[in-house]
């Protein structure tokens, strides 16, 4: 009863109880015995939130006080590598303490760099010029001012997230260039808008919620998941005649997953919209199309597009917004369009949420039901008190015997 069988447990079976642990958690264990001490300060992951440090502390430069003493403790005493670092925090306008923390880290071979919710009084200049992590694999950034002087580029990253950081258009396709096998990239919000421009053999997965110029997707042959959420309205004049809808969305044969916004409806609509893409979408499955403008013939137009150039479509998501104007004339088009030969042999799942005007709503959903054979499930949710009934939706034709129809009504 006597023997200490934990404190003489391998260190890997110790440091996984440790990280199971809080960071505070895991501190507070160095005051069991000497030889618990310095225990803490040899993990090879530390994810410090400066709430979660000292709860019972309100002053945000008391909490940066603490996290600078734990990295202090850290440099002083560990032992072995670091392999992920996450901070989310305050931090003093003197970043000198970041600085030299982040040369530490270049030493240790971390291979997960997080800054989360990096709240500072000035914007922190990320010092690219002393971060050398030939191994890093995840890096995310906040609230940063990026340059990259003599960058040599990160051979192994996989993930990067950049939020609400000041960047340039040529740095921000320098960093992408220098990332040969980047697989996932999230890019939202940034100080001004930006031409973005994307080649990257090897990603598979790209979300823009941001101000953006422009967007040029080049030689992507594997991105299948893309989700773009413009911030503002885009500025037509920027891109000329370009047709966009093909332009961008044309070049993404290996799209699986679609997902759309008000503003991006909008920017892909600049330029003549055709019925159908030049090449069919034939692997994208799942369609969202978020705050979709009724009355906005340009949106009917490009979603009507994006529907006919996927045959293989199985999920279907619409939210739509409140109509400011008549939506008549955009109902006329869809019933004209709807016409031509549309018909969805693999379709699903349907949401459609947002509903405003029952009547013009009516006939989508008509025509969605009677066109799709193998459809399980439609949900449909309509906004001030408004359904339809279960007796309304039975005298609808369905192609699928087996479509479980849920409908909902939202107070907004």
């Amino acid at each position: 009863m006597n023997v200490d069988r934990i404190s003489n447990l391998p260190w890997g079976v110790l440091e996984c109880i440790l990280l199971h642990l809080p960071l505070k958690e895991a501190v507070r264990t160095s005051v069991l015995s000497s030889k618990w001490r310095h225990k803490w300060t040899n993990l090879s992951q530390y994810v410090i939130d400066d709430k979660l440090l000292s709860s019972s502390v309100l002053d945000k430069v008391a909490r940066w006080n603490q996290i600078m003493k734990i990295l202090h403790q850290v440099e002083l005493n560990h032992k072995g590598r670091i392999q992920k670092f996450k901070l989310s925090a305050y931090c003093r306008p003197d970043h000198s303490i970041l600085v030299d923390w982040i040369a530490f880290l270049s030493g240790n071979a971390v291979k997960e760099f997080i800054l989360q919710r990096f709240d500072s009084p000035i914007r922190f200049r990320f010092p690219f010029d002393r971060f050398k992590c030939p191994r890093l694999c995840h890096l995310e950034l906040f609230g940063c001012i990026i340059k990259l002087p003599a960058f040599e580029g990160f051979s192994f990253l996989t993930i990067l997230q950049l939020n609400q950081v000041c960047i340039d258009t040529e740095t921000l396709e320098l960093l992408l260039l220098k990332c040969p096998v980047l697989e996932r990239l999230t890019l939202l919000e940034f100080d001004n808008p930006i031409l973005l421009k994307i080649q990257n053999t090897k990603l598979r997965y790209l979300k823009i919620v941001a101000a953006v110029a422009d967007i040029r997707l080049r030689n992507n042959p594997f991105l299948a998941d893309v989700e773009i959420r413009l911030r503002i309205p885009p500025i037509p004049n920027v891109w000329q005649k370009d047709n966009n809808v093909v332009r961008i969305i044309g070049c993404l044969q290996g799209i699986k997953r679609l997902a759309l916004s008000s503003w991006s409806l909008v920017f892909l609509a600049n330029g003549d919209v055709p019925e159908k893409l030049p090449s069919l979408l034939q692997n994208l499955t799942v369609l969202e199309l978020s705050e979709v403008t009724v009355d906005n013939l340009k949106h009917a137009m490009v979603s009507l597009c994006l529907i006919k150039s996927a045959p293989n479509l199985e999920e279907l998501f619409i939210s739509v917004s409140r109509p400011f104007g008549s939506s008549k004339h955009v109902v006329d088009f869809l019933k004209e369009k709807c016409l031509l030969g549309l018909h969805f042999k693999r379709l699903k799942v349907v949401k459609i949420r947002g509903i405003w005007e029952m009547a013009h709503a009516w006939h989508f959903i008509k025509f969605i039901l009677a066109n799709s054979p193998v459809l399980e499930t439609m949900t449909i949710v309509c906004y001030r008190k408004e359904r339809f009934t279960e007796a309304q939706l039975q005298q609808l034709e369905r192609a699928s015997e087996h479509v479980k129809i849920l409908s909902l009504t939202s107070a907004a």
